[in-house]
């Protein structure tokens, strides 16, 4: 009976600080603007049928400038960049999103096992510094040199080289969570340890999951643009990165400035809007800011 006692108590102080904090969140002019930005994003990646259709073929109108036909330019194929930007939104949030969540799910579960779990923190913490201290992106590369080039093994790549940072901050977290009195007191009243981390450490961490999802996705986005400009991505499925790789491959840059300006900023925009709509998703949890 005294179990449930610990919950019951927890989670309506945990709902009833959910909306002024997600009130407070959004009164930030940079986090609304970043949270806005990436609505944005995600409704072109979800509509971008409706919106332009699938680049594809040549036509007559090459490496023309912006205009109200062509609101980016064409390139030297005749195909227009706006309609590259748009698909390219939806390839570089999948693989963004998708290579965050698996980050995520590696980093929690080792993350939490290393803040409770004594006997897997050792070792979970060698395996973390080993993979924070290898060479990144060298090793992506090869691996993506290596295996056949996809929108998933991309994702997977990226995923699986992510995780390490995940961890680290979701066990610093989960370690001064795991000191608290109230962990004390849930295993004295007979709580199991994988109860004790899903109901009582897991949702202490969750702000922080979040802000690490933010963070990584806009990682991710960075290499999955990088690993397509080097050739390494998906030649089926158009990326920010693809359409980089097809301005320096045709040798336009220097004449076709739109050709690379506007996927240019539509990384910038995504990935700065991500990081500051973290940063300050941060800010508003930390009581320290806030005067508690």
């Amino acid at each position: 009976m005294s179990a449930p006692v610990l919950t019951e108590q927890t989670v309506p102080v945990r709902e009833a600080a959910v909306v002024p904090a997600w009130r407070s969140y959004l009164r930030q002019p940079s986090a609304l603007i970043s949270v806005l930005v990436l609505v944005v994003m995600v409704v072109l990646a979800i509509a971008a049928p409706l919106i332009a259709d699938e680049p594809n073929g040549t036509s007559a109108d090459v490496l023309q400038s912006p205009s109200g036909g062509h609101w980016f330019g064409t390139d030297d194929l005749g195909q227009d960049i706006f309609a590259q930007v748009v698909w390219g939104t939806r390839t570089s949030l999948v693989i963004g999103v998708a290579a965050s969540l698996i980050a995520l799910v590696l980093g929690a579960a080792i993350g939490l096992a290393s803040a409770y779990f004594r006997p897997v923190d050792a070792a979970a913490t060698v395996v973390t510094d080993v993979m924070l201290a290898l060479p990144t992106l060298p090793l992506m590369i090869m691996l993506a040199a290596v295996v056949s080039p996809s929108v998933w093994t991309l994702t997977v790549i990226i995923g699986v080289f992510a995780w390490p940072e995940v961890a680290r901050l979701i066990r610093s977290q989960g370690l001064v969570v795991s000191a608290m009195p109230y962990i004390d007191g849930a295993r004295v009243l007979g709580a199991r340890g994988w109860r004790i981390v899903t109901r009582e450490i897991l949702p202490a961490v969750i702000p922080l999951m979040v802000v690490s999802v933010l963070l990584t996705a806009s990682r991710a986005v960075i290499s999955e643009a990088g690993l397509s400009f080097l050739g390494l991505g998906d030649p089926d499925a158009w990326s920010w990165g693809r359409i980089l790789l097809n301005a320096q491959r045709s040798g336009v840059v220097a004449i076709a400035w739109w050709q690379t300006l506007f996927p240019s900023l539509a990384i910038l925009f995504l990935v700065l809007s991500a990081t500051v709509a973290g940063m300050r998703f941060n800010d508003v949890r930390d009581p320290r800011r806030n005067g508690g």
